[in-house]
C-alpha cells in the first residue's frame, strides 16, 4: 500500500510540473521591513538594551525571539507569492547574528541569502540591513552614510545605506535604505532630524547623479514621516508620477504618495494609519523602454492576512506587532512592509 501511494504521489508531481512549469519570470522583488524591536537576549552595555533580555522589563526570552524570526521568515517568503523576494531591506534590528539566525535557523535557509550589515551610532543599537538572494543580485558596491548637523556633529541614529548591484545580469541600481530619526518627543521637536537626514540622503542621489547619467535609483525605509511632509516632499524633493506618464530619469518620484490618507497605511497610531515606509524610484525606472523597469502600481503595501489583527477599540484593523507597552501580543511588527516588484529584460 505505502509503494502504491509512493507511485501515485510522483505522478501527482509529475503531473504537476509538466502543467506549470516553473520558469523565470523576468520579475524580481524588493521588501522593506521594519521588524520592530528584533533584539537578542544579551544586555550589551554599549547600547539601551536592558528592557529586551529574559529579565528586563518586557521579559524576552529565547522562545519569542524564536517565534519573532520565524515569523519573519515567514513574512518574507510569503509576500511576493511563488518564491521569497531577492532583495530584502530590514531596520530595528539589533546585530549581525540575529540576520545570520534568521537566513541560517528559518525556512529561509532554503534559499542562497547573504547579507550586508554594519552596527551603527544609534543609542539603541538598532541597524538597517540587507539580504539579497545571490543567484538574482550581484554586490557592486556598499556603504553607509552617517547622518550629521550642519556643525558636522555626528548624530546617534541609524545610517543610511547605500547599496549598489546588477540585477539577474541585466542591469544596475542604486539602492539607499533608511531609517530616520523618530518622533519620539514631538513631531515638532524632532522634525529638525529627519530634516537633516533627508538632506543628507538628497545629498548623496545629487552625487550619483552627478557621477554617472540617469542611475536608476530606489530608495526605500521607515522615513518617520509622510510622503507629504517637508522632509520627502521638499528636501529630498520627491514628486507623484504626473497624470500623463511624461517622467523625467533624475527626477525622485514616490510611489507611495497614494497610500497616504486611505487604509490601511503601514502603521497604525491610536485611530490613525499613517505611511512612513515608502518606496521612491528615480524616473529612469519607470521608462518602459529600459532593461530593468517598475511601475506605480508595482509599488505596495504588504497586507498579508496573519500581519492584521481586529482592532477591538478604535475599529478596522491594526498590525498585530510583537508589543503594546510592555504586553506582549505574539505578533510580529507594528508596521507592515513594502514591496516593490521589477521587471527584467535580458
Amino acid at each position: 500500500m505505502n509503494r502504491i501511494k509512493t507511485f501515485l504521489c510522483y505522478i501527482f508531481l509529475f503531473i504537476v510540473s509538466e502543467t506549470f512549469p516553473q520558469t523565470d519570470t523576468g520579475e524580481v522583488h524588493m521588501i522593506f521591513y521594519n521588524t520592530e524591536n528584533l533584539f537578542d537576549l544579551t544586555d550589551d552595555p554599549g547600547i539601551a538594551d536592558q528592557e529586551f533580555t529574559p529579565h528586563g522589563d518586557r521579559r524576552w526570552t529565547a522562545r519569542r525571539l524564536n517565534k519573532k524570526l520565524l515569523d519573519i521568515s515567514k513574512v518574507l517568503i510569503n509576500a511576493a507569492g511563488w518564491e521569497p523576494a531577492q532583495m530584502i531591506f530590514l531596520c530595528e534590528i539589533e546585530n549581525r547574528n540575529l540576520l545570520e539566525r534568521l537566513i541560517q535557523e528559518t525556512p529561509l535557509n532554503a534559499y542562497p541569502y547573504a547579507l550586508i550589515h554594519k552596527e551603527s551610532p544609534d543609542t539603541r543599537g538598532t541597524d538597517v540591513a540587507f539580504l539579497y538572494h545571490r543567484e538574482h543580485f550581484y554586490p557592486i558596491n556598499y556603504k553607509y552614510f552617517p547622518v550629521k548637523t550642519q556643525e558636522d556633529s555626528l548624530l546617534s541614529t541609524r545610517e543610511i545605506l547605500y547599496v549598489s548591484g546588477i540585477i539577474k545580469g541585466a542591469d544596475t541600481v542604486h539602492f539607499f535604505a533608511n531609517h530616520w530619526p523618530s518622533r519620539y518627543g514631538g513631531l515638532l521637536e524632532s522634525q529638525p532630524l529627519r530634516k537633516l537626514a533627508a538632506q543628507t540622503l538628497r545629498n548623496q542621489v545629487h552625487e550619483l547623479q552627478n557621477r554617472m547619467p540617469d542611475p536608476k535609483i530606489i530608495i526605500t525605509g521607515d522615513f518617520n514621516d509622510q510622503p507629504s511632509d517637508k522632509s520627502m516632499s521638499t528636501i529630498l524633493n520627491t514628486k507623484d508620477i504626473p497624470i500623463d506618464g511624461e517622467v523625467n530619469p533624475s527626477t525622485l518620484y514616490n510611489l507611495s504618495i497614494p497610500w497616504e490618507g486611505k487604509e490601511p497605511g503601514t502603521l497604525k497610531y491610536r485611530s490613525q494609519w499613517s505611511v512612513f515606509d515608502q518606496i521612491i524610484v528615480s524616473g529612469s525606472l519607470l521608462q518602459k523602454k529600459n532593461n530593468l523597469c517598475t511601475r506605480q502600481e508595482w509599488a505596495q503595501i504588504v497586507q498579508l492576512p496573519f500581519l492584521l489583527e481586529m482592532d477591538e477599540r478604535y475599529g478596522g484593523q491594526r498590525p498585530k506587532r510583537t508589543y503594546s507597552g510592555y504586553r506582549y501580543y505574539g505578533g510580529i511588527s507594528d508596521h507592515l512592509p513594502v514591496m516593490l516588484k521589477l521587471r527584467v529584460t535580458p
